[in-house]
């Protein structure tokens, strides 16, 4: 027996009826965000990290307010940090249109100072029948618009049992925790599904959230350093990650794995780069190759091994993502979407990717550079430990 398939066996957690599509940010999300809006019956979820006040979050709530104008009920929650932007005018607007909205919030936050949780996953889900699940915000920035294509990034559209659960949870999101009095909108029993066998995907929801207990995601990556036989591909637009994942990643390394990793070469916080370009030579020492993606920002959170099993979500893999945030990924144990996404991971790679060689890195890389990469990498670090970061990070 392999070792993925012992990782499978000793780690079921999976749901197997449902089926699944891989959805590219840029236009191709936000249509299908209206698409499952606009076919909606019942209920709408949608909670997201940041929602703008722009072209597309007017298009996103366009098709909100049409949805509560058929009697469906819309739940919208944004980060209380993140989307603090909105204005009030803006949440009125939301309201008088029927559109229930709520921001979460911390423990404690100011404009300049935010102390505890970031509600960071994104999920939509609609009459508790399908969801979709990434790390794009609604926004510009994250949208195909003239002359300006989208950051990278991706989600994953579900139909199936695996609904029932992220319904669930963003309704236990919505009421703080405190068991209502009201009819919970999932129901108590699952609707039915009409799935062939051969469309039947493997899915489970991990999660991280420290008020909670939960470190999921987390768990899920340190299982892939653990049980890759043959090779890993990363994708992270923010990468700073923790003791924990460094030590997993050198012993795969280690073990003969190949791991590529797919890095920002452009990135909207350059402080955060410069840090994560600190671990370069990390990175370099432990022979896992790094790669910069240069066309535009790089914003996607995906990982795969073997071409057998992915995960995709909000995660990062960071320490922010890691003790810090809400966050939410799923995992996928599918050897035909794994397959699909590592090709295409690796297309991005001899496309749209430079190869970070030691050399190149060092050559272009004075004293100065290092030293100020350095002071990045530590002054983050500090601050992870006080807040989950005192800017907005669009992430």
């Amino acid at each position: 027996m392999s070792r993925s398939a012992r990782h499978r066996r000793k780690n079921p957690g999976y749901l197997s009826q449902n089926k699944i599509k891989l959805v590219s940010g840029g236009r191709a999300y936000f249509d299908q965000i209206l698409e499952m809006t606009n076919q909606s019956q019942e209920i709408i979820q949608l909670q997201v990290y940041i929602f703008d006040e722009d072209e597309t979050g007017r298009e996103v709530v366009h098709a909100l307010k049409n949805a509560v104008k058929r009697n469906v009920r819309v739940y919208l929650m944004a980060d209380g940090y993140a989307s603090q932007n909105l204005s009030k005018k803006f949440i009125r607007e939301l309201e008088d249109a029927g559109i229930h909205f709520r921001f979460f919030e911390p423990l404690f936050r100011s404009r300049h100072t935010y102390f505890g949780r970031r509600l960071h996953h994104k999920i939509l889900v609609v009459d508790n029948r399908v969801a979709l699940v990434g790390g794009i915000n609604i926004s510009n920035h994250y949208n195909d618009m003239p002359g300006q294509p989208g950051w990278l990034d991706f989600a994953l559209y579900m139909e199936g049992e695996i609904v029932h659960e992220l319904c669930r949870i963003c309704n236990k999101i919505w009421e703080g925790y405190i068991p209502s009095k009201r009819i919970s909108p999932c129901g108590e029993a699952r609707p039915g599904f009409d799935i062939s066998p051969g469309e039947n995907c493997q899915l489970r929801v991990r999660r991280n959230d420290w008020v909670m207990k939960r470190n999921q995601v987390s768990r899920s990556y340190v299982e892939m350093f653990r049980h890759a036989n043959d090779h890993i591909i990363m994708m992270s637009g923010y990468f700073l990650p923790g003791r924990v994942i460094r030590k997993n990643m050198r012993k795969a390394a280690a073990r003969g794995v190949k791991i590529k990793l797919v890095l920002a070469g452009i990135s909207d916080v350059m402080v955060a780069k410069n840090a994560e370009r600190y671990m370069y030579n990390w990175l370099f020492r432990n022979g896992i190759e790094v790669y910069e993606y240069k066309p535009r920002v790089l914003h996607g959170k995906v990982a795969v091994y073997d071409g057998q099993w992915a995960t995709i979500g909000s995660y990062n893999v960071n320490i922010i993502s890691a003790y810090a945030s809400i966050e939410l990924n799923i995992d996928v144990n599918n050897r035909d979407f794994a397959v699909m996404l590592d090709q295409k991971l690796e297309k991005i790679i001899q496309e749209d990717c430079v190869l970070i060689t030691k050399e190149d890195f060092n050559l272009h890389n004075n004293i100065l550079y290092r030293l100020w990469e350095q002071i990045c990498y530590w002054f983050i670090s500090f601050l992870f430990f006080l807040f989950t970061f005192n800017f907005k990070q669009r992430d």
